[in-house]
């Protein structure tokens, strides 16, 4: 079962892209039981080797950093303008509670009375932290600091929701895989940085590791709310194969050999076709001279909100299907 107090863990460390020194502080903890080496790299990447008999290298990669905000000015009120970090939708960061890095909470809202909540931009968005200076406001956040969502983790039965899923769920299975596989292979988590600013971290991770095959972990959207777009995947369907998104097309043999993994633990998968947005995939495929690359995905609602939503069983068979691929003898080739 999901191990809930790792993810807790995991979607309360405080990392926005470029400071996940946090996020990756709770995982290295997690890992040192299991892994025959971790390090990290100048641009924070978390890696962790659990070494094999086999000369192959298998990476797998989760990114650990949230989208979030970052001060850009305070006004002689004290309240604090932000700019966005990654995805950021401003209607749906409007009156929300947020907290830096130090601790310190504020709520957010917006400027500008003659518009409506759906029409609100980053430019209108403020964080009232309960000061009436601009002095008051600099003794307690500076222009350069990064605020979270502080939304609650809710375990909703067979659902989870909460701030920053995307992609600590992919995180914390990546952990029980590293912790429960057998593998020939030696076997190189990457948890990596920046992927909601550009998928920085995840291209210095292939031409770090260079491996045979490469495998992404990370949430999709799903097609199975009111009025959502035309989408294959959803929740409680299993976790999906990667077969497109806006970075990647993944090589066939890749997606087969995902697959055929699946078949034989008796998994069921989902196909993924993503619209829109790109993954750590598109990256890694494209590092150094090129790498066999394709993901497995979390099905998740809601991607970019405070109430990010995923299902306990595709969790747990996420798991299994990565261990599943480590544990193949044969990899995928060109």
């Amino acid at each position: 079962m999901i191990d809930e107090k790792l993810l807790r863990e995991l979607l309360d460390a405080f990392g926005p892209s470029g400071r996940e020194g946090g996020a990756a502080a709770v995982i290295e903890r997690h890992l040192k039981s299991c892994c025959d080496k971790i390090w990290r790299d100048s641009l924070g990447n978390l890696y962790a080797l659990r070494s094999g008999t086999s000369g192959k290298k298998v990476m797998l990669t989760a990114h650990m950093d949230q989208i979030g905000l970052m001060v850009s000015d305070i006004d002689e009120k004290g309240f604090v303008y932000v700019s966005q970090i990654g995805g950021v939708s401003a209607p749906l960061s409007a009156a929300r509670e947020v907290v830096f890095q130090n601790g310190v909470r504020g709520v957010t809202y917006y400027g500008g009375r003659e518009k409506k909540a759906g029409e609100v931009e980053m430019d209108d968005l403020y964080v009232d932290i309960g000061v009436d200076s601009r002095t008051e406001a600099e003794a307690k956040v500076s222009v350069g600091d990064m605020a979270v969502f502080a939304s609650e983790f809710v375990d909703l039965g067979t659902t989870l929701s909460g701030r920053a899923m995307d992609n600590r769920i992919s995180c914390a299975a990546l952990i029980r895989a590293m912790q429960e596989m057998k593998s020939s292979h030696d076997v190189y988590a990457v948890f990596t940085v920046q992927e909601e600013v550009g998928l920085r971290g995840a291209k210095a991770a292939g031409e770090t590791v260079v491996p045979d095959v490469a495998i992404n972990i990370d949430v999709t959207a799903t097609g199975d709310m009111p009025d959502a777009p035309r989408l294959n995947m959803k929740l409680g369907g299993g976790p999906a194969v990667k077969a497109h998104d806006g970075s990647v097309i993944v090589p066939a043999c890749v997606r087969q050999f995902i697959k055929t993994a699946a078949e034989k633990a008796d998994i069921s998968v989902q196909d993924e076709v993503l619209l829109s947005g790109g993954t750590d995939t598109g990256a890694i495929q494209r590092s150094g001279t090129g790498v066999l690359a394709g993901g497995i995905s979390v099905p998740c609602r809601y991607i970019h909100t405070p109430v990010e939503t995923v299902n306990k069983n595709d969790v747990e068979k996420t798991v299994k299907l990565i261990c599943a691929c480590c544990e193949q003898t044969e990899l995928p080739e060109a």
